[in-house]
């Protein structure tokens, strides 16, 4: 479950929220301090209270100095009332630049290595948002797991996502998939105003039967968990489609799930 749900909503609807997505079998939460400017981690926070012990946090950051990495951390343990995160994560890998800016002496790297030396977290990963980025982060350090689009867009039309895989699986690194109910970008054209589903930056799959094709071509793919989008009602679906069976696609399957995206323009390319 992503943070970015329970934004907007009272205390209480978020509380509500997590203990219905817990009793469902969600036990992986995943947050950021930059969504909604804290909301996400206060709420999220207050929510998880009563299963802290049980489940599994997973944090991020966008600084890429050791100092600033360092004071969001201990913010985000505030945030939640707990002394450690489950896995912290350098946030949005998009450059060989930000790539530069964690290995550097004072980067990012520092502060993560330490924080887990200290238990302030137990493992260490990264969201990637560019392939050759993401593909230097892996050889350049020992991490634990790397969170990336795993989403037939993406990966059809994209390019993006299967080079990630195929290293995060040889260097025995767990595999977080994103985006995969994402349809594709939202029309240029489009206002915000206009969007059915602002709390997402994307256009998502809200079709019940192509969201099972999109959501069994990501499970398919060896992921460790699957982080479905913000939106409550898209949320909503992806536990109702993942409370069956959600067997291997079809070479049919495939091919008609790869025809229906053709022409869309993917949230993700190489």
């Amino acid at each position: 479950m992503g943070g970015i749900v329970v934004c907007g909503l009272s205390q209480e609807v978020a509380s509500r929220r997590v203990a219905q997505a817990y009793d469902r079998g969600v036990n992986y939460f995943d947050c950021a301090p930059s969504y909604f400017n804290g909301e996400a981690e206060s709420k999220l926070g207050e929510a998880l209270k009563p299963y802290r012990s049980k489940v599994f946090l997973a944090e991020k950051t966008m600084h890429r100095d050791a100092k600033g990495a360092r004071e969001e951390l201990e913010r985000t343990l505030r945030r939640f009332h707990t002394d450690h995160v489950d896995l912290y994560q350098f946030h949005a890998v998009s450059s060989m630049d930000d790539v530069d800016k964690i290995l550097a002496p004072a980067g990012a790297a520092e502060t993560f290595f330490a924080a887990r030396n200290e238990g302030m977290v137990r493992h260490l990963g990264f969201s990637a948002h560019n392939a050759p980025a993401a593909l230097r982060l892996m050889d350049a350090l020992e991490l634990d797991s790397v969170l990336f689009p795993v989403n037939v867009n993406a990966w059809e039309n994209g390019g993006f996502g299967p080079q990630i895989l195929a290293k995060a699986k040889s260097k025995g690194m767990a595999r977080m998939a994103l985006k995969a109910l994402a349809f594709g970008k939202w029309p240029a054209d489009m206002k915000e105003s206009d969007r059915k589903y602002p709390k997402c930056w994307y256009q998502p799959i809200d079709d019940r039967e192509m969201a099972r094709l999109a959501l069994r071509f990501t499970l398919n793919e060896e992921v460790t968990a699957a982080v479905p989008p913000g939106d409550e009602r898209i949320f909503d679906l992806a536990l109702e489609l993942a409370s069956a069976p959600l067997p291997q696609l079809s070479a049919a399957e495939l091919t008609g799930l790869k025809t229906k995206i053709s022409s869309l323009e993917p949230v993700f390319r190489v």
